[in-house]
Parts: C-alpha cells; structure tokens; sequence
C-alpha cells in the first residue's frame, strides 16, 4: 500500500550535538549515509545507520569504518541515534537533573552529573535556594542558552551571578534542578529574558537565550522597576496619545545581543543584583518582544527571497509557508532527530531518506 504513504529527502551538516531535521511528517524509518565519512573514510567513524520506529526512540543500526581493511563493521545502540519528535504549542522537558554545585560568577558554572548537554542547548532552573533566604532562585524560570561546556558533569550560562545577593551552591540543595528545553523556539521571534542592558546614543540588548531578532524589527521592552532602565518601556507616547514607545533594532551583533535605536543616554542602569527576598513575594522578569504586523527587517517580501518558502528560526528552517520575518512566526514542528552516536562529528555532510509508510507490520 503506498496510497498515504510519505516520503522525504535531503542533506544537512552535522553540528557534533543533536541535529535537527524539520519534515512535514513524524517518520517511522530512516535512512542515514555520511557522506564525508565515504569520500574520506576514517576509523570509527559512522558511515551509514538506520532506523524503524520499532527498535525505539534514539535506536540506531549503523557500520562504523575499519580502515585498515577497508571494511564496514555492523553496530548496535539503544541510544544517541535517530528519534522522532513532534514539538506542540507549550514547552517540552528533557528530565530533571539535580544541581550539585554553582558558582557565584560570570559566567555561571553549574555542576550536573553526566547533564549531556552541549553548547547551545536552551536549559532552565528551578529552586537554586542554597538556604531559605541564600542562593540563586532569582535566576529560576527564565530560559538560558548553554555557553559552555567544561565537561561530562559541568556547563555554564552567562549571568552577571557575582552580585551580592547571589550564593554559591553547595551539597546538592534541595530542589535545585535543571531541564533541558527540548523546542525551545515555537514561536519567533517569541518573547525574550534581558541579561544586560548598555545605554548610550543608541542601547545595547544581551538577551538569555537566542532571540531570533533581526535589523528592522521592531520591539517594545517591558521591564519591572527593581531591574532599573524602566524608561524603555512601553509607556504612552507623549506625541500621539495611547501610542506605545517603541524601538527599531539598527544591527544584531549575535544571536543574543542587538542595538536597538533609542538614545538611553541618563536612563537608570539595568540592575540584575535582585534580592532572595523580591523572589518569595514574586519576581517579575525584564523581557523584549517583537511587536507590530509587517515588518520585514529590511527583506523583501517577493518570489525567491529568504522569505520564501518559509523563514529560518534560529538557524533551522521551518515547514511553514511563507511568512513575514518581523511578525511571530508559529514555529511548532515535526521531523526526527539524528544524536551523538551516529554523528559525532561536527561538519559532515550527511544525506537522508525518511519514510512513514501507509501500513507497518
């Protein structure tokens, strides 16, 4: 039978971590050659793997290069290989891990047993009380992109966590916690966490977590008054009544630092250091967000432009249509996953055929 049948192809270079593969469907078999690994063949590395939904989530059968023979040898993992995913329109968790340790610094150093994480990942914390009135719960529900790696058990964010209200984390606190955000971008260009705030003739935005902003975008702050620089916020327009004060975002200097075009010169500086205390009675966070209907940062909205067929999120394209680069785009998705096992190495070319077959016996 093939009348419902899907199939799909391509190729994609691989980044060392979790690759990502959007498709208009959830696939119940996957194909996998290295191209690389076939033009330069080299020992242990990968060169062809395969999947059917009912090994299993993250189940591969690979052959991996014996150089010296020139031969390909069959292999087995029940993890780190191809997994489907379907990503909803809430948040979805990998599994809570206790924090050991962190440091009172920037960066902040976290100290997690085997976390598996890789640079880039987007995590967020909970707890992170050291005692009933010390620790670093200030920082506990915003999303924060992995800087770091040092190694298997340790990983950093960047924080301003030296303040005098941050401790240290010690003796694996109670309820300290950290879980990977495994979609982390449904929406683009979605709703961002301020780090840090640079004021000037024009001012500078460092965001937690990728932002997806791009040179044109307009943006509207919204920051509560214990964090300072509450003057970009979108308070009335004083020109034309009940009109909210916007900014333009003029340059993007990386995936979570902009310039945005208000002259904050004599704002209130941005002020991170919030107590243990402001959390109990509850801690509001600072946030940007994308605001207006048509924006498209400067591209052109026509047939063959960036815009079309669909607009890239965070570097992975989407399977929507075309779609505005200003505007929210919905960004749920579907497709697999190819792991570590399979592709250790970052900057292969790796081509695909995926499956999803009318009947499976």
């Amino acid at each position: 039978m093939a009348e419902y049948s899907r199939l799909a192809k391509g190729h994609f270079t691989t980044n060392g971590g979790l690759n990502v593969v959007n498709l208009p469907f959830q696939p119940d078999y996957v194909e996998f050659l290295n191209l690389t690994v076939y033009t330069t063949p080299t020992a242990t590395q990968v060169a062809k793997a395969y999947w059917d939904v009912q090994m299993g989530q993250g189940a591969a059968l690979y052959e991996t290069v014996t150089v010296t023979t020139l031969a390909l040898v069959p292999a087995y993992s029940a993890s780190g290989g191809i997994s489907t995913f379907g990503a909803g329109l809430l948040f979805q968790y990998g599994a809570q891990k206790q924090i050991i340790g962190a440091t009172a610094a920037n960066p902040i150093v976290f100290n997690v047993t085997a976390h598996g994480y890789v640079v880039g990942d987007i995590v967020m914390f909970e707890g992170l009380y050291q005692s009933a009135t010390t620790g670093m719960p200030q920082i506990s529900g915003m999303p924060f992109v992995i800087s770091a790696v040092g190694d298997a058990d340790h990983f950093s964010v960047v924080w301003p966590g030296a303040g005098g209200n941050y401790t240290a984390l010690s003796g694996s606190p109670t309820g300290a916690y950290v879980k990977k955000v495994l979609y982390p971008f449904l929406y683009s260009p979605g709703v961002s966490f301020i780090e840090a705030i640079t004021t000037g003739t024009t001012t500078t935005v460092v965001t937690t977590a990728p932002n997806n902003f791009v040179v044109g975008q307009q943006v509207g702050f919204h920051i509560p008054t214990s964090w300072g620089t509450t003057q970009l916020n979108e308070n009335s327009n004083l020109i034309i009544p009940g009109s909210p004060v916007y900014g333009y975002v003029i340059s993007v200097t990386n995936s979570t630092t902009f310039v945005v075009n208000i002259n904050s010169t004599g704002y209130t500086a941005f002020n991170t250091n919030q107590t243990v205390a402001a959390v109990k009675a509850g801690l509001s966070f600072p946030q940007v967000v994308a605001v207006g209907d048509v924006n498209t940062g400067g591209v052109a909205i026509s047939s063959g432009s960036v815009l079309y067929p669909s607009p890239v999120v965070n570097g992975v394209s989407t399977i929507n249509g075309p779609a505005i680069s200003g505007a929210f785009v919905n960004n749920t998705r579907q497709g697999f996953t190819v792991g570590s096992v399979i592709a250790p190495v970052a900057s292969q070319v790796v081509y695909y055929r995926a499956f999803l077959h009318d009947l499976s016996a």
